[in-house]
């Protein structure tokens, strides 16, 4: 029998990055994947800037930014009739508008990008087994039963074909939108699978002269009357800048899926394209299908799932592999916590409570960016009719000098400029606050959002939310507020006249044998806010202080300076006691 502490089934970007954190933390831990290497084709692609602050925290941002395409070529999102045919509308896309630029560059040191998951996948798996993480490919999960001091799971050797067991003391599903753990433990479900059908069609062309002009991610493409598919709505995705293509395209899901051959890839693409001398080498093509499906429960005992297993939706607004990198985050270092003796295993319940909302949130939020393709089909004139020739008259009449084609045109604008929900949603990537018992509950009143909290992120150091982004200054060079915080540690972040907060935390670390960080923040101390923007944003007097957790949300404040060390001792360990969920004289008893 193989024995480790954590078994991970699933090596895409949920399992790789639980491997990769946990492996950095010192844990122990085995993926193993069915498949003989990990994806194979683009699939996920646009990485947040929550993502990209995982992968800072963990040193590899700078390998991902080398490989991805920057966001100043990703935001002219081009809705037309084919690549070189009649363009009938734009919108500025990934915060690449003046006006958003500055709500993404004020809310995070990092910079959203575009990495197809082939590429992003073995840069997460290779520097986790570079930390100690063991890959077991062509390894299929089969079963596994549960104890109370473990997991026992049986895998299939499929090149052998030998039954191995691994024990584990907790298992990670992270095994897709068909999850086998999540079926085996019975996680609860809603919604529907299948509701619509699709397929990817991969391939290499040199596409420059018709994108090149008005660099996109994204090309939507109507033509009705298209042999495949309703209204004919389809999707040219750059891979690689401008040569790897992406098309997806759908089909009747209540029918047959089409028998996908090269010859018809390539007559497809040439469709889209809108020009059929264009060279085209075909790479590959698949069918799937788009779900509206989460779990109301994501964890059973020793066992948590993460990633599509729990949310299962289709790539509207680039949630997918984003929220699969942060389910990672949260779980990681709780399941470090607990396998090091700081934490009880309760900690580990606050896995669901905070990240089952989420996975409600953004399925939610996918299928209704779907939706909300409907008033553009509207304002073209496509609903109303199964005439492909009638439907390309309603979409000519725009042109005409006459009030119905006036608000026609302002129809269609509105309708476009509507879909900053899906390509613009900033708060849905930035907003999540966490109310679970791995969160003291913030004394304060919850003031709201002050803007709409799916296009806006509103920083707050609320306990729960996010540790805000500013640039502070050591050393004449900035340092992000984030910088100061992650690294597996817990953190306490005060100003003048909060050093008892710091030699409080310093005696809790050793009492509990924890990693934390301080920091004091004001001139000639640990950090400089030249700025100002700290003390714009923190929220809490310049002596109160925030508990930041390793997954750098604020698990505690207090909003004034306290009186001594004594009672900084005693605030800052009870927040540790809630949150960890041990006492400290349990943590020195365990490890005598």
């Amino acid at each position: 029998m193989i024995e480790t502490e954590v078994l991970i089934i699933g090596s895409g970007p949920a399992g790789s990055t639980t491997a990769l954190l946990l492996s950095t933390y010192g844990i122990k831990n085995i993926v193993v994947t069915k498949y003989r290497w990990l994806a194979e084709t683009p699939r996920a692609h646009i990485t947040n800037q929550r993502a990209l602050e995982v992968f800072r925290d963990m040193g590899i941002d700078k390998e991902v930014a080398r490989l991805a395409t920057k966001q100043e070529w990703m935001g002219n999102t081009v809705f037309c009739t084919s690549l070189a045919g009649e363009e009938l509308g734009r919108i500025l896309t990934w915060g690449t508008h003046p006006r958003r630029m500055a709500d993404y560059t004020l809310a995070s040191p990092t910079t959203i990008c575009d990495i197809p998951q082939n590429l992003l996948e073995p840069i997460l798996l290779g520097h986790a087994c570079e930390r100690g993480t063991r890959p077991r490919f062509d390894f299929e999960y089969l079963s596994h039963m549960q104890d109370e001091s473990g997991v026992t799971a049986t895998v299939l050797d499929r090149l052998s074909g030998e039954e191995i067991q691994i024990r584990a003391k907790y298992l990670v599903g992270a095994d897709g939108g068909r999850s086998k753990v999540a079926e085996d433990i019975g996680l609860p479900f809603e919604g529907k699978m299948g509701v619509a059908g699709s397929m990817n069609i991969v391939f290499e062309a040199d596409l420059s002269e018709y994108v090149a002009h008005r660099p996109s991610v994204l090309y939507w493409v109507l033509q009705p009357g298209s042999n495949i598919g309703g209204i004919g709505m389809g999707l040219v995705r750059m891979v690689r800048p401008w040569h790897e293509w992406l098309i997806v395209w759908g089909y009747d899901i209540n029918a047959e899926p089409p028998k996908m051959t090269d010859e018809l890839a390539t007559e497809i693409a040439h469709k889209l394209i809108g020009d059929a001398s264009i060279p085209i080498k075909i790479k590959s093509h698949s069918i799937w299908t788009v779900n509206n499906m989460y779990a109301t429960a994501i964890a059973k005992g020793r066992l948590f799932c993460m990633g599509d297993a729990i949310h299962r939706h289709p790539p509207s607004n680039g949630l997918g592999s984003n929220t699969s990198i942060q389910d990672a985050y949260n779980l990681a270092w709780k399941l470090a916590a607990v396998l090091r003796g700081q934490a009880a295993p309760g900690l580990l319940e606050s896995y669901g409570q905070e990240r089952t909302p989420i996975a409600r949130q953004i399925v939610t939020r996918a299928n209704q960016s779907i939706a909300e393709f409907g008033p553009i089909f509207e304002a073209l004139g496509l609903l109303n009719t199964n005439d492909p020739e009638i439907m390309r008259e309603h979409m000519a009449a725009r042109k005409d000098n006459n009030p119905t084609a006036a608000a026609q045109r302002e129809a269609l604008r509105k309708a476009i400029a509507f879909k900053d929900y899906e390509f613009n949603c900033h708060g849905v990537e930035m907003n999540q606050r966490y109310e679970s018992c791995a969160v003291v509950p913030d004394a304060e009143p919850d003031p709201g959002f002050v803007r709409d909290k799916e296009l806006y992120y509103q920083p707050s150091t609320r306990a729960g939310a996010h540790l805000p982004h500013v640039w502070l200054q050591k050393a004449g060079k900035n340092v992000s507020t984030l910088d100061v915080a992650g690294h597996g540690k817990f953190a306490v972040l005060t100003g003048i006249g909060g050093e008892a907060w710091v030699e409080a935390a310093r005696e809790i670390a050793v009492a509990r044998g924890l990693a934390m960080t301080t920091a004091v923040i004001g001139p000639d101390r640990d950090f400089e806010d030249l700025h100002g923007q700290w003390a714009e944003i923190r929220e809490i007097d310049e002596a109160g202080v925030l508990l930041v957790r390793p997954d750098m949300q604020i698990g505690f404040r207090a909003m004034h300076v306290a009186a001594g060390v004594a009672q900084a001792r005693a605030a800052l360990d009870g927040a540790l006691e809630h949150i960890l969920g041990v006492k400290a004289q349990e943590v020195v008893n365990k490890a005598a």
